[in-house]
């Protein structure tokens, strides 16, 4: 199946869109907001986070509909805005300030999150008990219970996270701030040694506070390395480079030596999101060191990007993924979109690379150009605005039609403006059940998406197609900049 961009495909709005992607960040906002606040039914919340170990954890953001602060998704959410801007902030016009702010809303969390040495907080709020409650975060009154990772009960995956958003933030604020540039870069390198050096999963450490709701399925390998390929791309830094090298092995699909037998290696090359880091850094490493680097090394990164790309490609005949009726990626494992937005901005970014270099990637007998990436991202974003069977905008706010009962409890409860008493945890629970509108609009929001035969029940409690997650949008931003100034007609 080849999905081709009909000529006959309504233009968008992609400034528009862009714009509003940005804007749900502030509705997701935890902490004192400050006075250019926009989405102003959003109000202060978690002023307390912390203060049980007299520690200042106000501020970051809330991942989904909920109010819980899980730092994992979140530092790659502020890994992903700040790819975003380092290679299409020159097409965000106004909107990078809007951007950065963004960014420095979460750094500023993490700076906090990685304060004490040798510890890193990497989570606020009792998941058991807030999921338990449909409440606002402006009334929340369940347990605001700080998770921590310390070199005895380590967790790389979230600490090599951490310091990837760290790093990769230090670059966007290199011209515009340069001292904080500098603490971001220092406390990435200080955060990456922690990571290195206690090695182990958060999922040992601090078990059914974070599994299920973001246990780390893949392993903390690939957080490491992604890490170091965001340090060395932060500094040019060789140390970096060699802990890349040392690890291209763990890259390799096959059979590793353990002991005396040998164990299966998983094929991860297809695999991004907040949990699997392979194809990105594929295609961060071979976007990052054109010539700088030995050509036999840095080429098992472009192997491995092409591969992925043939894994995505509708018609390659090696593809890893299905495709809707309608067009859309699909890929098992949580809401879809976060599969669409993440796995398009690598195609984008690599497409960039591809035509800087005039290369072709062939997928067996099939030759595909640049183009036809840019195409293939185009039409997946497209499909999220409204070119789709429903004729339907996957994000809140945006065209004439778009979702109305998102499953988010601050968005589906009266605003405090229009309740100012208090909304107890069992009190909502008739708004989530409830077939009305939400009636606040966040604005931007990316919803889970719709099933794989392009129908959407747009239903508050199947949450796994109606809940935005800020791991959705921070890919997005970066393809909307990009469209905004190449909208291919």
């Amino acid at each position: 199946m080849t999905l081709r961009v009909a000529s006959q495909r309504p233009q968008h709005n992609y400034a528009d869109a862009l714009a509003k992607s940005i804007l749900f960040y502030e509705g997701q906002r935890s902490g004192k907001l400050p006075a250019s606040q926009r989405m102003k039914w959003r109000k202060d919340s978690g002023l307390q986070d912390g203060h049980d170990l007299n520690v200042d954890l106000v501020g970051g953001y809330y991942d989904a509909g909920d109010n819980v602060k899980y730092n994992f998704p979140m530092a790659f959410s502020t890994t992903m805005l700040a790819w975003g801007v380092l290679e299409f902030g020159g097409f965000m016009s106004s909107e990078l300030k809007h951007t950065e702010e963004a960014i420095r809303w979460a750094t500023d969390y993490l700076l906090k999150s990685t304060q004490t040495p040798d510890v890193i907080y990497v989570q606020v709020g009792n998941p058991y008990d807030d999921h338990d409650c449909w409440e606002r975060p402006e009334d929340m009154d369940t347990p605001r219970t700080v998770y921590s990772i310390t070199k005895h009960r380590p967790g790389s995956e979230v600490a090599g996270e951490t310091a990837a958003a760290l790093a990769a933030s230090s670059i966007v604020f290199r011209s515009s701030d340069p001292s904080y540039s500098l603490r971001l870069l220092n406390r990435a390198k200080e955060v990456f040694r922690f990571a290195n050096m206690y090695q182990g999963s958060y999922n040992d450490s601090l078990g059914k506070w974070v599994c299920p709701f973001y246990c780390n399925w893949s392993g903390y390998k690939d957080e490491l390395v992604w890490a170091a390929a965001w340090l060395q791309r932060a500094t040019n830094h060789r140390y970096y480079w060699k802990y890349i090298k040392k690890s291209l092995a763990y890259f390799e699909p096959g059979y590793q030596a353990k002991g005396n037998s040998y164990v299966q290696i998983a094929d991860n090359t297809g695999e991004f999101g907040w949990d699997n880091k392979h194809a990105g850094i594929n295609v961060l490493v071979a976007d990052t060191f054109p010539s700088r680097i030995e050509a036999n090394d840095v080429e098992l990164f472009h192997f491995s990007a092409d591969k992925f790309v043939c894994t995505v490609l509708p018609e390659s005949p090696t593809k890893g993924v299905q495709y809707s009726p309608g067009g859309l990626l699909f890929k098992p494992g949580g809401s879809n979109m976060q599969h669409v937005t993440a796995l398009s901005f690598l195609i984008l970014v690599y497409a960039q690379k591809l035509s800087a270099n005039k290369r072709v990637v062939r997928c067996q007998d099939k030759v595909t150009d640049p183009n036809r990436l840019i195409e293939l991202a185009k039409s997946q974003v497209d499909y999220i605005l409204g070119h789709n069977p429903l004729n339907m905008s996957y994000m809140v706010g945006y065209g004439n039609k778009f979702p109305q009962r998102i499953h988010h409890r601050g968005s589906s409860l009266p605003s405090v403006d229009a309740h100012p008493g208090h909304i107890g945890c069992k009190d909502g629970t008739p708004y989530f059940a409830s077939k009305d509108s939400n009636p606040n609009v966040l604005i931007g929001a990316v919803v889970g998406g719709p099933q794989p035969d392009d129908s959407y029940p747009d239903d508050r409690a199947q949450f796994q197609g109606s809940e935005p997650t800020t791991y959705i949008n921070a890919p997005l931003v970066g393809l909307l900049a990009y469209f905004s100034s190449h909208p291919m007609n």
